[in-house]
């Protein structure tokens, strides 16, 4: 396994909103608001024996806010729950966590220095995978201003 984002493919005439709308509800419960596009990326990943050209989407998750009628009165109660994310596909995915950007640079540090055989215990920490990789080397600095 790899620390890895929400996503998948696109469905036929699928919008790139609408796709990531679709993989985030499908894979983590949440529902996401103003999507728009943040970077691509062309990712060659020789061993998987893939190639994938990765567009990053970014968006916001907001808290649900519910009006709930109160019995036998004209009011209402309101409610606001923080979306969680859950692990919708656990076949699939150990989990969600959030990571921030200097996390995110920290773990790619490590993995470059265990390929490179300059880490002293190789193979126990989280690898990035491809396409999260690329865009962390990449720092495009839309994706950096969205996150500040």
């Amino acid at each position: 396994g790899s620390l890895a984002l929400p996503g998948g493919h696109l469905e036929m005439y699928e919008s790139w909103e609408d796709c990531a709308e679709r993989e985030v509800l499908e894979e983590t419960n949440l529902i996401i608001t103003n999507i728009r596009f943040g970077h691509v990326t062309n990712d060659v990943m020789i061993k998987e024996q893939k190639h994938y050209v990765t567009i990053f989407m970014m968006a916001e998750c907001h808290d649900l806010v519910k009006e709930v009628p109160e019995k036998g009165q004209t009011t209402t109660t309101t409610t606001t729950t923080t979306q969680q994310p859950q692990n919708m596909e656990p076949h699939k995915c150990a989990g969600w966590k959030s990571y921030t950007w200097n996390e995110l640079e920290e773990v790619l540090q490590k993995q470059q220095q265990e390929e490179s055989g300059n880490e002293t215990n190789p193979n126990t920490s989280i690898q990035l995978f491809g396409p999260l990789q690329k865009l962390v080397e990449e720092k495009p600095q839309i994706i950096l201003d969205f996150l500040l």
